[in-house]
């Protein structure tokens, strides 16, 4: 009877053996051991950072050295002046002319650049006057004896006593009230193109005249403010500019009365500069005066 019932007892063993092997089977499909999970995630990560090492940034490539004037800029120091940061040592060749000389290698005499011959109009002795009347150290005498020296027909004013009346008038002018404009009468004009570069001759000797008027009175633009030396560099441009018109040649279809017209207004530039720099040494005479 207890030999009946261990037998009966390991029958149900062998039977309920495969059912939990079934279920234990059905488990792990459902519910994956900790480890399988965590394996792959392993290899994960691995494969992950094998594949995307830190990046470095790749050194910089070295530009070629600029030539020519760009060199010299690129190598001067911030706030520097270009070529500063490198030097030679070595020392320029050439030498400044003692003697300046004209476009045919003429020796000229001081103010022959500004104002070539000298003054020999009446109106060129006028601005003249005007310059040294106005500049940093008035002068007088050296003016009037320079047209003296330099005139080349009755038209400069050969009588001293007529020059010492313009020079008067001009001190008078420059010493009291305001400056006023004081342009040329311009008579007998010729409606043409060929009239308009006369002119433009013309007035660029009077504003040459003027310099030199500034230049016989040692006049420092540096001295100035800043609204009279941009007038006078504006002033120099527009000589130049006239320059140039008086050697241009004459266009195939012009309007003879529009050039004219545009050229009354240059002109009333140029005098408006003029004024301005008048106005600033008359200031500046009146601060060393205080």
């Amino acid at each position: 009877m207890a030999k009946s019932k261990k037998s009966k007892k390991a029958k149900d063993r062998k039977k309920a053996a495969p059912k939990a092997e079934a279920r234990r089977k059905a488990s792990a499909k459902a519910k994956p051991p900790a480890r399988a999970k965590a394996a792959p995630k392993a290899k994960a990560d691995a494969k992950g950072k094998a594949k995307a090492p830190a990046k470095t940034a790749p050194p910089a490539k070295s530009k070629p050295e600029p030539k020519g004037k760009g060199a010299a800029a690129a190598k001067a120091p911030e706030g520097g002046k270009p070529g500063a940061a490198r030097s030679t040592g070595r020392k320029s060749s050439r030498r400044p002319s003692l003697l300046r000389r004209g476009p045919d290698g003429e020796i000229l005499a001081p103010g022959d650049l500004l104002l070539p011959g000298g003054a020999q109009r009446i109106e060129e002795v006028l601005y003249l006057f005007r310059g040294s009347t106005a500049s940093e150290h008035p002068v007088g005498e050296e003016a009037i004896a320079e047209v003296l020296a330099k005139r080349a027909s009755p038209e400069a004013g050969s009588d001293r006593d007529e020059l010492n009346r313009t020079l008067a008038w001009t001190r008078e002018r420059f010493g009291q009230g305001n400056i006023e404009p004081a342009i040329p009468p311009r008579p007998n004009l010729r409606r043409s193109f060929q009239g308009v570069v006369e002119r433009a001759k013309q007035r660029r000797r009077e504003i040459g005249a003027f310099l030199r008027g500034l230049d016989l009175g040692h006049t420092e633009t540096s001295h100035m403010d800043a609204h009279g030396e941009a007038s006078l560099t504006s002033l120099m441009k527009l000589a130049a500019g006239l320059e140039n018109l008086a050697e241009a040649e004459e266009p195939a279809q012009t309007d003879a009365n529009e050039l004219h017209r545009v050229f009354e207004q240059l002109e009333a530039a140029t005098e408006t500069l003029i004024i301005d720099v008048e106005q600033t040494l008359r200031r500046l005479r009146d601060r060393v005066r205080a």
